[in-house]
Protein backbone atom coordinates (compact mmCIF):
# COMPACT_ATOMS: atom_id res chain seq x y z
CA UNK A 1 0.00 0.00 0.00
CA UNK A 2 2.90 2.87 0.65
CA UNK A 3 4.80 1.95 -2.19
CA UNK A 4 1.31 2.42 -4.19
CA UNK A 5 0.75 6.05 -2.61
CA UNK A 6 4.22 6.71 -3.18
CA UNK A 7 4.22 5.62 -7.11
CA UNK A 8 0.40 8.34 -7.06
CA UNK A 9 2.21 10.88 -5.43
CA UNK A 10 5.39 11.05 -7.53
CA UNK A 11 3.12 10.45 -10.60
CA UNK A 12 1.07 13.41 -9.38
CA UNK A 13 4.33 15.57 -9.03
CA UNK A 14 4.98 14.80 -12.58
CA UNK A 15 1.64 16.33 -13.73
CA UNK A 16 2.40 20.06 -15.74
CA UNK A 17 1.43 22.55 -13.00
CA UNK A 18 0.34 24.88 -16.30
CA UNK A 19 -3.17 23.10 -15.73
CA UNK A 20 -3.94 24.75 -12.15
CA UNK A 21 -1.87 28.05 -13.60
CA UNK A 22 -4.28 28.68 -16.52
CA UNK A 23 -7.59 28.46 -14.23
CA UNK A 24 -6.53 31.36 -12.29
CA UNK A 25 -7.08 33.94 -15.02
CA UNK A 26 -10.94 32.91 -14.53
CA UNK A 27 -11.22 33.95 -11.17
CA UNK A 28 -9.68 37.17 -11.60
CA UNK A 29 -12.71 37.55 -14.09
CA UNK A 30 -14.93 36.92 -11.51
CA UNK A 31 -18.24 39.34 -10.67
CA UNK A 32 -17.56 41.53 -7.28
CA UNK A 33 -18.47 39.15 -4.44
CA UNK A 34 -17.78 39.06 -0.66
CA UNK A 35 -16.47 36.90 1.96
CA UNK A 36 -18.75 35.11 4.47
CA UNK A 37 -16.81 34.54 7.59
CA UNK A 38 -19.69 34.58 9.81
CA UNK A 39 -21.43 31.92 7.89
CA UNK A 40 -21.19 28.74 9.47
CA UNK A 41 -23.93 26.46 7.70
CA UNK A 42 -26.09 26.41 5.18
CA UNK A 43 -28.95 24.78 3.39
CA UNK A 44 -32.35 24.58 1.68
CA UNK A 45 -35.75 22.37 2.51
CA UNK A 46 -39.35 22.96 1.17
CA UNK A 47 -42.13 23.09 3.40
CA UNK A 48 -46.22 22.97 2.70
CA UNK A 49 -47.54 21.85 -0.82
CA UNK A 50 -50.05 18.95 -1.40
CA UNK A 51 -50.68 16.82 -4.27
CA UNK A 52 -53.56 17.58 -6.53
CA UNK A 53 -55.00 15.53 -9.35
CA UNK A 54 -55.20 12.04 -9.72
CA UNK A 55 -53.68 9.01 -9.33
CA UNK A 56 -50.21 9.07 -11.83
CA UNK A 57 -51.24 12.07 -12.95
CA UNK A 58 -50.80 13.97 -9.36
CA UNK A 59 -48.51 16.64 -9.06
CA UNK A 60 -47.41 18.86 -5.64
CA UNK A 61 -48.36 22.66 -5.18
CA UNK A 62 -48.00 25.14 -2.82
CA UNK A 63 -44.80 23.76 -1.58
CA UNK A 64 -42.21 26.58 -1.22
CA UNK A 65 -38.77 27.21 -0.76
CA UNK A 66 -36.76 27.88 1.91
CA UNK A 67 -32.60 29.04 2.26
CA UNK A 68 -31.21 28.41 5.41
CA UNK A 69 -28.09 30.36 6.66
CA UNK A 70 -27.00 29.63 10.12
CA UNK A 71 -24.14 31.48 11.56
CA UNK A 72 -20.85 29.81 13.20
CA UNK A 73 -21.84 31.44 16.52
CA UNK A 74 -25.84 32.12 16.88
CA UNK A 75 -25.75 35.54 19.27
CA UNK A 76 -29.83 36.21 18.59
CA UNK A 77 -32.52 34.86 20.02
CA UNK A 78 -35.22 34.45 17.38
CA UNK A 79 -34.15 33.48 13.44
CA UNK A 80 -35.02 36.13 11.07
CA UNK A 81 -37.50 35.50 8.30
CA UNK A 82 -37.12 37.39 4.94
CA UNK A 83 -39.72 37.82 2.85
CA UNK A 84 -39.74 39.66 -0.79
CA UNK A 85 -42.36 41.38 -2.46
CA UNK A 86 -43.15 41.13 -5.91
CA UNK A 87 -41.71 40.16 -9.04
CA UNK A 88 -38.85 39.21 -7.01
CA UNK A 89 -37.31 36.27 -5.11
CA UNK A 90 -34.95 35.64 -2.31
CA UNK A 91 -31.98 36.87 -4.73
CA UNK A 92 -33.17 40.50 -2.94
CA UNK A 93 -31.77 39.46 0.54
CA UNK A 94 -28.33 38.01 -0.99
CA UNK A 95 -26.26 39.94 -2.83
CA UNK A 96 -26.93 43.81 -4.48
CA UNK A 97 -27.34 44.02 -8.45
CA UNK A 98 -23.21 45.40 -8.22
CA UNK A 99 -22.10 42.71 -6.09
CA UNK A 100 -21.82 43.83 -2.58
CA UNK A 101 -23.28 42.23 0.83
CA UNK A 102 -26.85 41.74 0.41
CA UNK A 103 -28.90 41.80 3.97
CA UNK A 104 -29.19 37.74 4.30
CA UNK A 105 -25.41 37.99 5.42
CA UNK A 106 -24.94 41.13 6.97
CA UNK A 107 -27.34 39.83 9.76
CA UNK A 108 -25.68 36.20 9.82
CA UNK A 109 -22.76 38.65 11.05
CA UNK A 110 -24.92 39.77 13.57
CA UNK A 111 -25.50 36.39 14.97
CA UNK A 112 -29.16 35.77 13.55
CA UNK A 113 -29.79 32.30 11.98
CA UNK A 114 -31.97 33.97 8.59
CA UNK A 115 -34.07 32.03 6.31
CA UNK A 116 -34.86 33.52 3.07
CA UNK A 117 -37.87 31.94 0.65
CA UNK A 118 -39.43 32.01 -2.67
CA UNK A 119 -43.09 32.70 -2.58
CA UNK A 120 -45.13 29.79 -3.39
CA UNK A 121 -45.86 29.32 -6.97
CA UNK A 122 -42.79 31.62 -7.70
CA UNK A 123 -38.89 31.31 -8.44
CA UNK A 124 -37.61 27.85 -7.07
CA UNK A 125 -41.26 27.50 -5.73
CA UNK A 126 -43.01 26.11 -8.46
CA UNK A 127 -45.97 27.21 -10.27
CA UNK A 128 -48.20 24.54 -12.28
CA UNK A 129 -50.35 25.97 -15.06
CA UNK A 130 -53.10 23.42 -14.45
CA UNK A 131 -52.90 24.28 -10.89
CA UNK A 132 -51.97 27.92 -10.10
CA UNK A 133 -53.38 31.03 -11.79
CA UNK A 134 -52.18 33.44 -13.94
CA UNK A 135 -49.06 35.56 -13.90
CA UNK A 136 -47.69 39.30 -14.05
CA UNK A 137 -44.35 40.30 -15.16
CA UNK A 138 -42.81 43.93 -14.18
CA UNK A 139 -42.03 45.85 -17.49
CA UNK A 140 -38.34 47.27 -17.66
CA UNK A 141 -40.72 51.02 -18.08
CA UNK A 142 -42.31 50.35 -14.54
CA UNK A 143 -39.37 48.95 -12.61
CA UNK A 144 -37.52 52.09 -13.64
CA UNK A 145 -40.40 54.89 -13.05
CA UNK A 146 -41.13 53.15 -9.60
CA UNK A 147 -37.96 51.94 -7.91
CA UNK A 148 -34.32 52.64 -10.20
CA UNK A 149 -34.87 56.07 -12.05
CA UNK A 150 -37.37 57.96 -10.02
CA UNK A 151 -35.67 61.07 -9.36
CA UNK A 152 -36.30 61.21 -13.64
CA UNK A 153 -39.92 61.34 -12.90
CA UNK A 154 -42.38 63.42 -10.83
CA UNK A 155 -44.65 60.60 -10.06
CA UNK A 156 -44.89 61.54 -6.69
CA UNK A 157 -43.57 64.72 -4.46
CA UNK A 158 -40.22 62.97 -3.34
CA UNK A 159 -39.06 61.33 -6.32
CA UNK A 160 -36.69 63.78 -7.59
CA UNK A 161 -34.50 62.76 -4.32
CA UNK A 162 -33.65 59.66 -4.88
CA UNK A 163 -29.72 59.22 -5.18
CA UNK A 164 -28.89 55.66 -3.91
CA UNK A 165 -29.32 53.42 -6.51
CA UNK A 166 -26.01 52.21 -7.21
CA UNK A 167 -24.62 52.63 -10.65
CA UNK A 168 -23.14 55.78 -12.64
CA UNK A 169 -23.47 58.09 -15.75
CA UNK A 170 -26.08 59.55 -17.33
CA UNK A 171 -28.10 55.67 -17.79
CA UNK A 172 -27.99 54.90 -13.98
CA UNK A 173 -31.45 53.29 -12.73
CA UNK A 174 -32.02 52.40 -16.52
CA UNK A 175 -32.32 49.68 -19.06
CA UNK A 176 -28.66 48.99 -20.78
CA UNK A 177 -26.81 50.09 -17.62
CA UNK A 178 -25.10 46.98 -16.63
CA UNK A 179 -26.28 47.43 -12.59
CA UNK A 180 -29.84 47.87 -13.79
CA UNK A 181 -29.62 45.14 -16.01
CA UNK A 182 -28.05 42.40 -13.27
CA UNK A 183 -31.20 43.75 -11.16
CA UNK A 184 -34.10 42.89 -13.98
CA UNK A 185 -32.51 39.69 -14.86
CA UNK A 186 -33.63 38.75 -11.09
CA UNK A 187 -36.99 39.57 -12.35
CA UNK A 188 -39.49 36.53 -12.50
CA UNK A 189 -43.38 36.50 -13.03
CA UNK A 190 -45.31 36.06 -9.87
CA UNK A 191 -49.23 35.52 -9.59
CA UNK A 192 -51.51 37.84 -10.74
CA UNK A 193 -54.17 37.24 -7.85
CA UNK A 194 -53.72 38.57 -4.84
CA UNK A 195 -56.10 36.55 -3.48
CA UNK A 196 -54.49 33.61 -4.35
CA UNK A 197 -51.03 34.56 -3.39
CA UNK A 198 -51.99 35.25 0.21
CA UNK A 199 -54.37 32.10 0.65
CA UNK A 200 -50.65 30.39 -0.30
CA UNK A 201 -48.99 32.02 1.58
CA UNK A 202 -50.43 31.66 4.75
CA UNK A 203 -50.49 27.79 4.40
CA UNK A 204 -46.77 27.76 3.33
CA UNK A 205 -45.80 29.99 6.44
CA UNK A 206 -48.15 28.26 8.42
CA UNK A 207 -45.97 24.98 7.97
CA UNK A 208 -42.50 27.10 7.76
CA UNK A 209 -43.21 28.52 11.42
CA UNK A 210 -44.61 25.35 12.67
CA UNK A 211 -40.96 23.71 11.32
CA UNK A 212 -38.66 26.56 12.90
CA UNK A 213 -40.22 28.08 15.72
CA UNK A 214 -40.78 31.22 17.14
CA UNK A 215 -39.25 34.24 14.66
CA UNK A 216 -39.26 37.54 13.29
CA UNK A 217 -40.82 38.49 10.00
CA UNK A 218 -39.40 41.16 8.13
CA UNK A 219 -41.57 42.19 4.87
CA UNK A 220 -41.29 44.01 1.71
CA UNK A 221 -43.88 45.92 -0.52
CA UNK A 222 -46.30 42.92 -1.77
CA UNK A 223 -45.09 40.78 1.37
CA UNK A 224 -46.23 43.46 3.68
CA UNK A 225 -49.48 41.80 3.27
CA UNK A 226 -48.25 38.30 4.79
CA UNK A 227 -46.67 39.58 7.90
CA UNK A 228 -50.47 40.43 9.10
CA UNK A 229 -52.03 37.05 7.73
CA UNK A 230 -49.13 35.01 9.43
CA UNK A 231 -49.03 36.83 12.55
CA UNK A 232 -52.77 35.95 12.43
CA UNK A 233 -52.51 32.63 11.62
CA UNK A 234 -49.86 31.68 14.03
CA UNK A 235 -49.82 34.33 16.20
CA UNK A 236 -47.48 32.19 19.62
CA UNK A 237 -44.70 32.43 16.71
CA UNK A 238 -44.41 35.95 15.70
CA UNK A 239 -42.08 37.84 17.98
CA UNK A 240 -41.87 41.03 15.93
CA UNK A 241 -42.51 42.34 12.46
CA UNK A 242 -40.77 44.87 10.58
CA UNK A 243 -42.80 45.89 7.32
CA UNK A 244 -40.54 47.43 5.07
CA UNK A 245 -43.25 49.68 2.39
CA UNK A 246 -45.90 47.32 3.32
CA UNK A 247 -48.66 46.71 0.07
CA UNK A 248 -51.10 49.12 0.89
CA UNK A 249 -52.78 51.71 2.28
CA UNK A 250 -55.59 49.85 4.24
CA UNK A 251 -59.03 50.17 2.36
CA UNK A 252 -57.49 52.40 -0.72
CA UNK A 253 -56.25 51.12 -3.91
CA UNK A 254 -52.47 50.84 -3.89
CA UNK A 255 -50.74 53.80 -6.28
CA UNK A 256 -49.21 51.44 -8.87
CA UNK A 257 -50.64 48.17 -8.56
CA UNK A 258 -54.17 48.81 -9.49
CA UNK A 259 -56.91 46.69 -8.84
CA UNK A 260 -59.61 47.15 -5.62
CA UNK A 261 -58.64 48.20 -2.46
CA UNK A 262 -58.06 45.28 0.58
CA UNK A 263 -61.82 44.39 1.83
CA UNK A 264 -60.07 43.57 4.98
CA UNK A 265 -57.97 46.56 5.39
CA UNK A 266 -54.43 45.78 4.98
CA UNK A 267 -54.70 42.03 3.17
CA UNK A 268 -57.18 40.71 -0.04
CA UNK A 269 -58.20 37.72 2.77
CA UNK A 270 -59.60 37.73 5.95
CA UNK A 271 -58.19 38.48 9.15
CA UNK A 272 -59.88 37.44 12.88
CA UNK A 273 -61.31 40.77 13.77
CA UNK A 274 -62.78 41.23 17.35
CA UNK A 275 -66.01 41.64 17.13
CA UNK A 276 -65.88 38.92 14.42
CA UNK A 277 -66.02 40.03 10.74
CA UNK A 278 -68.30 38.19 8.16
CA UNK A 279 -68.49 40.56 5.22
CA UNK A 280 -65.91 43.31 5.57
CA UNK A 281 -67.91 45.36 3.52
CA UNK A 282 -70.87 45.45 5.90
CA UNK A 283 -68.91 44.81 9.15
CA UNK A 284 -65.52 47.25 8.88
CA UNK A 285 -67.42 50.67 7.69
CA UNK A 286 -64.41 53.65 7.09
CA UNK A 287 -64.25 56.89 6.27
CA UNK A 288 -61.36 59.04 4.76
CA UNK A 289 -59.61 61.49 6.67
CA UNK A 290 -60.83 65.45 5.35
CA UNK A 291 -57.63 66.14 5.69
CA UNK A 292 -54.22 64.73 5.47
CA UNK A 293 -51.90 64.39 8.71
CA UNK A 294 -49.16 66.58 6.81
CA UNK A 295 -48.33 68.15 3.55
CA UNK A 296 -47.18 65.42 1.19
CA UNK A 297 -48.77 62.65 2.71
CA UNK A 298 -52.25 61.03 1.47
CA UNK A 299 -55.51 61.09 3.35
CA UNK A 300 -56.09 57.68 5.28
CA UNK A 301 -58.89 55.37 5.18
CA UNK A 302 -60.42 54.04 9.03
CA UNK A 303 -62.29 52.00 10.57
CA UNK A 304 -65.68 54.17 11.94
CA UNK A 305 -65.45 53.87 15.52
CA UNK A 306 -66.08 51.61 17.59
CA UNK A 307 -63.01 50.35 15.80
CA UNK A 308 -62.59 46.44 15.53
CA UNK A 309 -59.39 45.16 16.71
CA UNK A 310 -56.82 42.28 15.66
CA UNK A 311 -56.29 40.45 18.81
CA UNK A 312 -53.71 37.92 17.08
CA UNK A 313 -51.50 40.96 16.20
CA UNK A 314 -51.76 42.96 19.83
CA UNK A 315 -49.10 43.45 21.91
CA UNK A 316 -46.61 42.34 18.60
CA UNK A 317 -43.48 44.89 18.24
CA UNK A 318 -44.29 45.74 14.94
CA UNK A 319 -42.09 48.18 12.91
CA UNK A 320 -43.30 50.11 9.38
CA UNK A 321 -40.26 52.01 7.69
CA UNK A 322 -40.61 53.85 4.27
CA UNK A 323 -38.16 55.60 2.34
CA UNK A 324 -37.71 59.54 1.95
CA UNK A 325 -37.62 59.08 -1.81
CA UNK A 326 -40.26 56.62 -2.86
CA UNK A 327 -43.77 56.73 -3.25
CA UNK A 328 -44.60 54.46 -0.08
CA UNK A 329 -43.51 58.07 2.01
CA UNK A 330 -46.84 59.21 0.95
CA UNK A 331 -49.04 56.70 2.11
CA UNK A 332 -46.97 54.07 4.48
CA UNK A 333 -48.19 56.43 7.86
CA UNK A 334 -51.55 55.05 7.17
CA UNK A 335 -50.70 51.36 7.67
CA UNK A 336 -50.00 52.13 11.07
CA UNK A 337 -52.46 54.28 12.29
CA UNK A 338 -54.94 51.49 11.09
CA UNK A 339 -52.85 48.87 12.86
CA UNK A 340 -53.07 51.27 15.97
CA UNK A 341 -57.00 52.18 15.53
CA UNK A 342 -56.66 47.65 15.26
CA UNK A 343 -54.79 47.42 18.75
CA UNK A 344 -51.58 47.18 17.44
CA UNK A 345 -48.50 48.78 19.14
CA UNK A 346 -46.99 49.48 15.61
CA UNK A 347 -44.60 52.43 14.93
CA UNK A 348 -43.45 54.34 12.06
CA UNK A 349 -40.16 55.46 10.48
CA UNK A 350 -39.51 57.57 7.98
CA UNK A 351 -35.54 56.69 6.92
CA UNK A 352 -35.07 60.51 6.29
CA UNK A 353 -36.03 61.23 9.65
CA UNK A 354 -32.79 59.35 11.16
CA UNK A 355 -30.63 60.81 8.75
CA UNK A 356 -30.74 57.85 6.07
CA UNK A 357 -31.29 60.12 3.10
CA UNK A 358 -31.99 59.46 -0.89
CA UNK A 359 -33.54 55.80 -0.75
CA UNK A 360 -36.45 54.89 -2.74
CA UNK A 361 -38.47 51.17 -2.86
CA UNK A 362 -35.72 48.61 -3.39
CA UNK A 363 -33.95 50.26 -0.06
CA UNK A 364 -32.27 46.55 0.31
CA UNK A 365 -30.03 46.65 -2.55
CA UNK A 366 -29.12 50.65 -2.84
CA UNK A 367 -25.87 51.90 -2.38
CA UNK A 368 -26.55 52.38 1.52
CA UNK A 369 -28.29 49.19 2.70
CA UNK A 370 -25.55 48.04 4.99
CA UNK A 371 -26.85 51.50 7.39
CA UNK A 372 -30.52 50.59 6.61
CA UNK A 373 -29.72 46.97 8.03
CA UNK A 374 -27.95 48.38 10.64
CA UNK A 375 -30.69 50.61 12.07
CA UNK A 376 -33.21 48.01 11.83
CA UNK A 377 -30.85 45.82 13.91
CA UNK A 378 -30.83 47.91 16.45
CA UNK A 379 -34.37 48.88 16.53
CA UNK A 380 -34.98 44.43 16.88
CA UNK A 381 -32.02 44.40 19.56
CA UNK A 382 -34.07 47.23 21.41
CA UNK A 383 -38.12 46.11 21.04
CA UNK A 384 -38.39 42.51 20.13
CA UNK A 385 -37.49 40.22 23.61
Amino acid sequence: MYRLTALIAAAAALLPRASFAAELPAVKNLPPTFEVKALGRTGFFYVGGKYVGEGENRVMAGQMYVEALVPKKVRQPWPLVLIHGAAQTATNWMQTPDGRKGWAHYFVEQGYVVYMVDQPARGRSPWHPNVNGALRMFTTGAIEKQFTATEEHDLWSTSRKHTQWPGEGPGKGKAGDPVFDAFYATQVESLASSVETQTLVRDAFSALLDKIGPSILVTHSQSGAFGWIIADARPKLVKGIVALEPAGPPFLPSKFAGGPPRPWGPTDIPLAYDPPVADPAKDLPTFVQETPDAPGLIACALQKELARTLPNLAGKPVLVVAAPASYHAESDHCMVKYLRQAGVPAEFVNLGDKGIKGNAHMMMIEKNNLEIAAFLHGWMKKKIK
